[in-house]
């Protein structure tokens, strides 16, 4: 087992841009707005958990139901491009549903927001580049950045205020849009060779 800083760094990183907790703030509390409290320890253990099993069973559970990783990522990238859509614009796309704090914590928070299709293919093309324990501890430190930013959330708010949100709202989302651009040029290509 060989631990590598440089593996772990890279991989904290390039997860850490995927995810893009700070970005998320502003879906964060306006989500707190609406079910008045979310399970910050709940939601971040959930997305920590999906994140590693999608790790080690990602490629085979795509491969029984007949999925390529490639297909996989395309379907992502058109999923990160309509949230960035939302944050640009300052639309709704997704029809928003009734949610109590428990399932907002699980959908949509730990799950597509934070392991989504963005970050779980991510995921499988690290482990095809790196070690599986340095990736490992670099979700787990994802993990509990996720955890200190949820906790913190409306701190957050107060500090930087409705227009520094959404500032920081409309520059993640470009970011986020040049990620599924990339996530859709790069895997269209192999799907279509």
């Amino acid at each position: 087992m060989q631990l590598n800083f440089k593996e772990i760094f890279t991989a904290f990183m390039v997860l850490f841009a995927v995810i893009d907790i700070v970005g998320n703030i502003p879906i964060i509390i306006d989500l707190r707005k609406k079910v008045g409290h979310i399970q910050s320890e709940k939601a971040s253990l959930i997305a920590g958990v999906i994140m590693i099993v999608f790790l080690f069973l990602g490629k085979s559970l795509l491969n029984l139901i007949g999925i390529d990783v490639n297909s996989f990522a395309v379907a992502g990238a058109f999923v990160i491009f309509f949230i960035a859509l939302e944050m640009i614009l300052g639309i709704t796309l997704y029809k928003d549903e009734d949610h109590n704090a428990l399932t907002a914590s699980v959908f949509p928070l730990a799950f597509p927001l934070i392991a989504g299709p963005g970050s779980l293919t991510t995921l499988l093309s690290l482990r095809a580049e790196f070690e599986i324990q340095n990736i490992i501890i670099a979700v787990i430190s994802n993990v509990i950045v996720i955890y200190i930013v949820l906790k913190t959330s409306a701190k957050i708010e107060r500090i930087i205020g409705a227009n520094g949100i959404n500032i920081i709202r409309k520059v993640f989302g470009v970011i986020l849009l040049a990620i599924a651009v990339k996530l859709f040029a790069t895997n269209i290509k192999a799907l279509l060779v």
